[in-house]
């Protein structure tokens, strides 16, 4: 990554990516059930980004992303940024290639390729999805939109958080934000910097931000694979995202494959809303691992069946 790239994010960049999405992405609400705060005896707020196009938070980030950059675009992507890019793509008259895991769920490759892109597979434990789309922009002559550790990305993701604190009610101090690579985190953090603290989470075994967080350097996880949650399995921080995190994020928090199953169906007894493993995870810590009223971001809901339906089981 050169310097340019480097730049750092503001919450001016946040405001003016939010005038560009605005009438192309959806503000989403910020659900409460009574119900749910009664069972676990506080207050549990929820950011539905399960509610935003293409079933997740990324097509904030892409469509903002794309909006700025000229010709046709590479991504790579476990299936939620496939899904953004692709469809922003399609609106800006853009043509999109998504290079995607082989393991990915079926409903997101489907996806992807419903909005148009040429999807690349690849194996995750065994090759480089920088190389395959360094390869790609060298062949093709396309621009890489990264997934997370990318400028205007990370702004457009970051309108999820000044919606967020235009919502949030008095006394909500803590927002737990589901994360991967740090896209989402980094930039609701900045938006909410003064407003409340933003805290990581991720799945058991691939907390490389939580580590990094308390060894205040870059780690990076032993594994690729090995987790339900695959939407934010990513081997380490950003370069970007991680100075952010570092600055205005609390302590990172981790949760097992079955907790975040857990949430999921808890998310569909009590609000009616469908999440993904991944999506899931920043409800299961505030669900679990949190004993004060908090926010949590539901960031996406692109599951396949199977998956939905062993959730359900568990409550």
């Amino acid at each position: 990554m050169d310097d340019a790239a480097l730049t750092p994010v503001t919450r001016r960049d946040i405001e003016r990516a939010a005038a560009r999405i605005a009438g192309h992405a959806v503000r989403t609400p910020l659900l409460n059930a009574p119900s749910l705060d009664a069972a676990f005896g506080r207050r549990i707020f929820v950011k539905a980004e399960c509610l935003q196009k293409t079933g997740s938070f990324k097509f904030r980030g892409a469509f903002n992303a794309l909006s700025q950059t000229e010709g046709d675009v590479v991504a790579f992507s476990s299936g939620n940024h496939a899904q953004g890019v692709a469809l922003a793509a399609r609106l800006l008259g853009k043509r999109a290639v998504i290079v995607m895991p082989s393991d990915a769920p079926e409903v997101k490759i489907a996806n992807t390729r419903s909005y148009g892109a040429e999807v690349v597979l690849y194996d995750r434990a065994t090759e480089d999805r920088d190389a395959i789309g360094a390869a790609l922009v060298e062949a093709r002559g396309l621009t890489l939109i990264r997934p997370y550790d990318e400028p205007l990305v990370i702004a457009g993701q970051g309108t999820c958080g000044l919606e967020i604190a235009e919502d949030l009610p008095d006394g909500v101090e803590e927002v737990l934000v589901c994360c991967g690579g740090g896209g989402l985190s980094s930039g609701t953090a900045l938006a909410l910097e003064g407003r409340a603290t933003v805290r990581t989470v991720e799945p058991q075994g691939f907390d490389d931000v939580a580590r990094s967080l308390a060894s205040g350097r870059i780690e990076r996880n032993a594994a690729a694979t090995g987790s339900i949650c695959d939407a934010i399995l990513t081997p380490e921080p950003g370069r970007i995202t991680f100075p952010i995190l570092s600055r205005l994020c609390g302590t990172g928090l981790a949760v097992s494959d079955d907790e975040a199953l857990r949430a999921m169906a808890l998310a569909w007894t009590h609000l009616r809303i469908v999440l993904e493993p991944g999506g899931a995870v920043a409800l299961a810590a505030g669900l679990f691992h949190h004993d004060g009223d908090v926010a949590v971001v539901a960031s996406g809901g692109n599951v396949d069946r199977d998956v939905f339906a062993r959730a359900l089981t568990l409550v």
